[in-house]
């Protein structure tokens, strides 16, 4: 004889089918938000007519990759884009974590606004401070890769100081006070004893800051100078052909390219990007 289906038994067939239907509702949201970037790359690997035409079925080309490398200059912006966003951004990272240690281990006067007033820089739109930032890098010579190296780590390290503190807030002071009483120093624990604790706040730092430095345009194409142009100046430089068309195909070739560096980042380190979102919304003992 069959038994009756339970009350429990059909509340966990309600509860599958809403996360079928949730996790459905996501996967449709996320091929949308996809969508773009999967015409940018296959335009890429299309003739200009094919993307002109938005032609679905095409035959693959390597034409536009070529083309890409082919103009002067490709390669150097590439490198240029890999040191400034990598290399300040470590720097950053790096300068900001014994900064954010003090803010949370040692209670400043007025800590609170003094965390405000550190991240009110990145709230000054980047148009204002053109000019006074063109008037000082003529001043003191500074329109070279070493003076953006300076300018991009000056503008990772508030952020990266606000998340750090709040993962090393997270941390309880209980494990500084018993590695002191044991005899370590201030920077034993500061290295050996919390820096372990707080690695995703660390990689969330860093990926977030490097989105903001790969995708920076505005300071580089105003008062940059030849030898630190990034991939964002080439697109813009190289956009429109002899002719004053729109060159799509050089468009789309260019673009699947400088997305690569981001995605695989955002790939490798996506759990701690989640965490990063999150920091700070939950406090206790790690």
């Amino acid at each position: 004889m069959t038994k009756p289906m339970t009350a429990p038994t059909r509340r966990s067939g309600k509860d599958t089918a809403k996360t079928a239907g949730y996790y459905s509702l996501l996967w449709v949201v996320a091929i949308l938000f996809f969508l773009p970037i999967l015409w940018i790359v296959m335009a890429a690997f299309k003739s200009n007519t094919a993307i002109l035409n938005t032609d679905y079925l095409f035959t693959p080309t390597l034409d536009n990759i070529k083309s890409v490398f082919d103009r002067p200059n490709v390669t150097s912006q590439f490198i240029s884009s890999l040191y400034l966003s990598i290399g300040s951004v470590i720097l950053a990272v790096a300068v900001s974590f014994p900064a954010a240690y003090a803010f949370s281990r040692w209670k400043f006067a007025y800590t609170d606004f003094l965390m405000f007033l550190l991240l009110s820089t990145r709230m000054v739109p980047a148009a204002a401070a053109i000019v006074p930032m063109l008037l000082m890098f003529n001043l003191f010579g500074l329109r070279n890769p070493f003076g953006f190296f300076l300018l991009y780590t000056s503008f990772s390290i508030p952020f990266s100081v606000w998340i750090l503190k709040g993962f090393i807030d997270g941390v309880s002071e209980r494990f500084d006070e018993t590695a002191m009483v044991n005899g370590a120093s201030r920077l034993h624990v500061m290295f050996k004893v919390v820096l372990p604790q707080v690695k995703p706040g660390l990689v969330a730092a860093f990926i977030f800051n490097l989105i903001f430095v790969w995708n920076e345009y505005l300071f580089n194409f105003s008062i940059g100078s030849e030898g630190v142009r990034n991939v964002p100046y080439g697109i813009a430089n190289g956009l429109v052909d002899s002719g004053g068309n729109v060159d799509w195909g050089f468009l789309a070739a260019m673009s699947s390219l400088y997305l690569i560096v981001p995605m695989l980042m955002i790939f490798l380190f996506q759990r701690y990007l989640l965490v990063g979102m999150t920091f700070g919304t939950v406090r206790g003992d790690v």
